[in-house]
Order: C-alpha cells, then structure tokens, then sequence
C-alpha cells in the first residue's frame, strides 16, 4: 500500500445502517397506525352487526325527518340533501366571514401601532378582552343580547323600507335575474379576464418605464366597462329587490335569520382578535430600515404602510392567519348552541331521528375536514404568490 492510496472505507453491516433503519421504522410505522385503525373499524363493524344496525352508508336515501328553518326544505327529502343543506349554511358562514376577519382583524392590529393613545388602548382592550372569552360565549352574549333585542317578527323594523328587522330574520336589498342572466355572467367572466390581461400589461409597463402603472385604475375600468356593456346588451337581467312586508310575509329582498347574524358577528369579531395580534407581530417583524427608507423618500404615513410595511408583514403574518381561518371554520359548530342549521346542528338531528351515529359523525369529520383542505389549499396558492423571488 503506497502513500497514495485511498484506504477502503468498511461498509456497516444493513441492520446498522442509518437509511435502512430509517426506512425501516417509517414502514413499522404505516403497518402500526393501518393495523389500528382496521383493528377499530372491524370492531366496530362487530358491534354494530351486534346490535342490528347498518354498517354501510343506504341510509342516506331514506328520508329525513327534519325541517331546517327559514328554507323550503321538505322532510320527505332524502338524508343526503339535508346533509348538504348544512354543508350551504356552513360555506356561507365561511365565505362571508373570512373577508371580514380580515379586514377587522388587519385594522386592529395596525391601530394597536398606532401614535395615538386612545386608538390604541381602544384596540388593545378589544383583542385582549375578546381573545380571552370562548368563542360560545361570545355567540351566546350576541344572540341574546343584540339579537333578541330586536323588534319581534309580528313588528320588524323598516328603516328606510330598505330593510325588514326582527329578531328572527333580518332582511335587506337583494338581486332578481331573468332571462339574459346567464349571457351577462359569461361576459362578466370574460371582463374580469379582460382586466387581469390590462392590469399585467400595466405593471409590466411601470417596471419598463418607471412611470406610475395606475393598473387599478384601468384593470377596474376596463372591467366596469365590458359589464356595463353587457348589462344593456342583454336587456337589463339583473335588477335590484328590495324587501316587501306583507303582514308576517316578507318577498323580495336578500336576508337570512337572526342567528347566523349572531354566529356570524360574534365568531368574526373572536377571530379578528387573534389575526390582530398576529398582523401587529408581523408588522414588528418587518426591519426598521424599511421604515427609515420609506421617511428618506417622504412617503406618507399611509404610503408607509400601503406600499411599503404591510406588503412585507403579510408575506409574514399569512401562514399563521391561515390557521385562523381553519379555527374559524370549524367553530361554525358552535352555531348548535343557538339552534343555526349548520352541518353539525343537522347531522345530531338526524342521529336523534334514529339513523347509525357512527356513519354520521364520520360524514361530518369528513366535511369539516373537506373545508379545511379546500381553504389551505386556496390560501397557500396566495401564500407562494407574495414569496419573494429565491426564498
């Protein structure tokens, strides 16, 4: 053996060997967790042959049994269809709440920053009070505090005859199609298209020219303009409705009960203090340079923070607020508390109506879970859009 020869390294024997135990134990792993979860189902299985119930999911054919309030839901309707009537009144929930959360939880956390004492302290005051009471209190103290405060349902209020106001049901202006909709909805599709192309075309060329891209501005127009011209091109098809009382009748209008409102207001306000806090961190976390170079090129206070420091906090802040949403999601649940027809309202009546417990509850995991993938999915989408180019 010379000088310049590589010694043989001596391989360790398999059972040593770190990527084979690795393997190993992630394989023992998947067995474990897979031979579990068959040990519980054929249990379960068992017992509930045992006790004459149906282990398949036949049942969801059969009619219901239930009425769901304020809708034209028929009993008579198979349990799949009330099922997705939960399913409608939790989405609702979801894609109305979350904007607003948003919105108010991004005020309060930038008003928690503020130089003046008042704003602040107010908006301190709000997330630690509010952050620290369960959110089925919250629903609780609204439902009966504001909303069955309202006129009762034999005398609503009418301000402005815009709105019909009760403590059961709250209606305002609503919108009624007719034949053409379907056509002004296509070229509505093909305006937001439109100015998607502009808007691009308008960054693009600020970044050539260094002039100001106005890309709102003309994005928005362009918009407005190819829908307004589809709007008359068609006929009008879309008119706004406003409420009509007639006795206890309401017609017209767009509206839903008291206790959605309830569920709603309270669940976005709790939520809306956890995405303060997590806003005012994100800002905090955004380096102070940032803030010194935005003075030295005069920027506005609200220039500061438009262009420069939130753009930065939520590149930070939108992982963590996207746990929010899930949280705020899956406490529509609570809605039970107060008797709102969501998914879980719907699923407990139907076990109480006699179907097996067991399929029901794995149907509404199922939707819960349905609804948390749907929404990461979408938002980590915005997530990897905001990523700054090489991270």
């Amino acid at each position: 053996m010379t000088a310049t020869d590589t010694p043989k390294v001596k391989r360790p024997p398999f059972w040593r060997n770190v990527r084979v135990i690795r393997i190993t134990l992630q394989i023992l792993v998947v067995v474990l967790v897979v031979g579990v979860f068959l040990y519980l189902g054929n249990n379960l299985r068992n017992e509930l042959i045992s006790k004459n119930l149906p282990t398949d999911f036949a049942f969801l054919s059969q009619p219901t049994g239930v009425t769901i309030a304020d809708s034209d839901f028929d009993p008579g309707s198979p349990v799949w269809r009330a099922l997705l009537a939960g399913i409608k009144n939790t989405f609702l929930l979801a894609i109305v709440g979350i904007p607003l959360l948003t919105i108010l939880g991004t005020l309060v956390g930038v008003a928690r920053l503020s130089t003046n004492w008042l704003v602040a302290k107010a908006a301190t005051v709000y997330v630690e009070t509010l952050r620290n009471i369960p959110p089925l209190l919250i629903i609780l103290f609204v439902f009966n505090a504001v909303i069955l405060q309202l006129p009762p349902p034999r005398d609503p209020a009418t301000p402005l005859d815009w709105f019909v106001i009760s403590n059961l049901k709250i209606t305002g202006p609503g919108v009624t199609t007719s034949t053409g909709a379907g056509a002004l909805a296509i070229i509505a599709v093909g305006g937001l298209v439109a100015g998607a192309i502009v808007w691009v075309w308008r960054t693009r060329y600020s970044e050539q020219t260094g002039q100001p891209s106005h890309r709102v501005v003309w994005g928005v127009g362009v918009f407005t303009v190819i829908v307004l011209f589809g709007y008359i091109v068609t006929g009008r098809p879309v008119s706004v409705s406003l409420p009509v009382l007639d006795g206890r009748v309401i017609t017209g209008g767009f509206g839903g009960l008291g206790a959605y409102f309830a569920v709603l207001i309270a669940l976005v306000m709790y939520t809306a203090s956890h995405v303060a806090e997590i806003v005012r961190g994100s800002i905090l976390a955004v380096p102070r340079g940032q803030t010194e170079a935005a003075n030295a090129i005069a920027l506005s206070g609200f220039q500061r923070l438009r262009y420069v420091i939130l753009p930065q906090a939520f590149r930070i802040a939108l992982p963590p607020i996207i746990n929010q949403y899930l949280n705020f999601t899956k406490n529509t649940s609570l809605a039970i508390a107060i008797g709102f027809a969501e998914i879980t309202l719907i699923t407990f009546q139907l076990i109480g109506n006699g179907y097996p417990a067991p399929q029901l509850i794995l149907l509404l995991m199922g939707a819960y879970l349905l609804f948390s993938l749907s929404i990461s999915a979408v938002v980590n989408i915005l997530n990897r859009r905001l990523q700054l180019v090489g991270n």
